[in-house]
């Protein structure tokens, strides 16, 4: 038995197929063949649009779930920051219903694989049902130096309770702005990581931060009692600070980009020389337009051949958790761009960056993709 689908286009997670191919699949989805439609013998099914792989979602806090509907739009970073330390508690039933709801959510919106953000073991018991694949991005934060051994003494214990019943989780820091050098050091050296993330240059008043040692970041650590009289201007990004103390030799996704220019790129593209492929660019670009209402240089990164990806952040931050919808924002303000490119970024791009590409992203012989299937913006898994 054989599952044997068509549509008017099929997208295989590298490019647009010919007119009259077939995806053969089993019944569980794994990929048999593509093949002319005059070869695929009878019991093809026929459906409209178009096909494609499962898609990635690289970029996701499905903690903040109960939060949606919560935080006004377009208050900028700094503000947005401080609704979600103020609003993030809510009754523990009200926060799994919400993560629950927030899966489904994927799920139906054709979301196969998750790299998630977890700063607590909220999301777990949902995990365990093992309905989508995640990779488990633990959270840690603390900027004062002095912090840097309790904080992740700390947050070693939340990856300790994932570990015990979750594959594939990994301890990073949040952002430039909220975590030390000597707090990245740590996350650097941890043995369990194999792939890294960070927020990064979501707002301009991080690389003045960084740059001018002012702006908006002083007031957010004024408001919350937190000394950062240490704090000293480098004259440089917070990415060109930062970056230089990642291991190259692990996969890093460097997520929202809003404010990341031309300099930020060369210093990124010369530290992972070694290893281009294990550097991506995250876009979340309606999380960008809800928090801040901007989008990346999209056609900057293009030009400099980067490794981009796609994510939904969180819907504290977002009105839904659809892939495909981060895509149709992109169209809108970039058409000249082909849909066969950023449906690369929501597919193949994707898997590679969460090291899960020998199962998800392209319809190749013994892969389980996922099959979905897209019409005039309506997304249904197929498989």
């Amino acid at each position: 038995m054989y599952r044997k689908l068509t549509a008017d286009r099929i997208f295989d997670g590298i490019r647009f197929r010919s007119e009259g191919t077939v995806l053969i699949t089993t019944p569980e989805g794994v990929v048999v063949d593509l093949v002319a439609t005059e070869d695929a013998g009878d019991e093809v099914q026929v459906l409209q649009g178009m096909l494609s792989p499962g898609l990635i979602n690289c970029h996701c806090h499905l903690e903040l779930s109960h939060l949606k509907g919560k935080i006004p739009m377009h208050t900028g970073l700094i503000d947005f920051v401080k609704h979600i330390m103020g609003n993030r508690e809510a009754e523990p039933e009200i926060i799994q219903q919400a993560i629950a709801e927030g899966e489904d959510e994927m799920l139906k919106n054709g979301i196969v694989a998750v790299g998630d953000i977890c700063n607590n073991t909220s999301t777990i018991e949902q995990k365990k049902k093992q309905r989508l694949h995640y990779h488990n991005f633990i959270e840690v934060s603390g900027f004062p130096p002095y912090v840097a051994e309790s904080r992740f003494s700390k947050i070693k214990e939340v990856y300790d309770e994932f570990k015990a019943s979750l594959r594939n989780n990994s301890i990073i820091p949040h952002a430039p702005y909220s975590v030390s050098i000597h707090l990245l050091k740590s996350i650097a050296e941890f043995e369990g990581n194999n792939i890294l993330t960070m927020h990064n240059q979501e707002d301009e008043a991080e690389n003045e931060f960084f740059i001018e040692g002012d702006g908006k970041f002083l007031e957010l650590y004024r408001s919350l009692n937190v000394d950062i009289s240490f704090h000293k201007a480098a004259g440089k990004s917070s990415l060109q600070q930062y970056l230089p103390n990642f291991p190259v030799q692990k996969n890093l996704l460097l997520v929202h980009n809003v404010h990341t220019d031309e300099a930020d790129i060369q210093l990124a593209s010369s530290c992972f020389e070694s290893s281009p492929d294990h550097l991506f660019f995250c876009l979340c670009p309606n999380a960008n337009l809800y928090i801040g209402g901007q989008l990346p240089n999209l056609e900057l990164f293009r030009k400099n051949n980067l490794q981009l990806v796609l994510g939904t952040d969180s819907l504290a931050s977002n009105h839904q958790l659809s892939i495909y919808a981060e895509i149709i924002s992109l169209q809108n303000t970039f058409p000249q761009i082909p849909l066969e490119e950023m449906l690369k970024w929501a597919t193949i791009n994707g898997a590679r960056a969460l090291k899960i590409d020998d199962r998800f992203g392209s319809f190749e012989k013994g892969k389980q993709p996922g099959v979905v299937a897209v019409e005039e913006g309506r997304i249904d898994l197929v498989i």
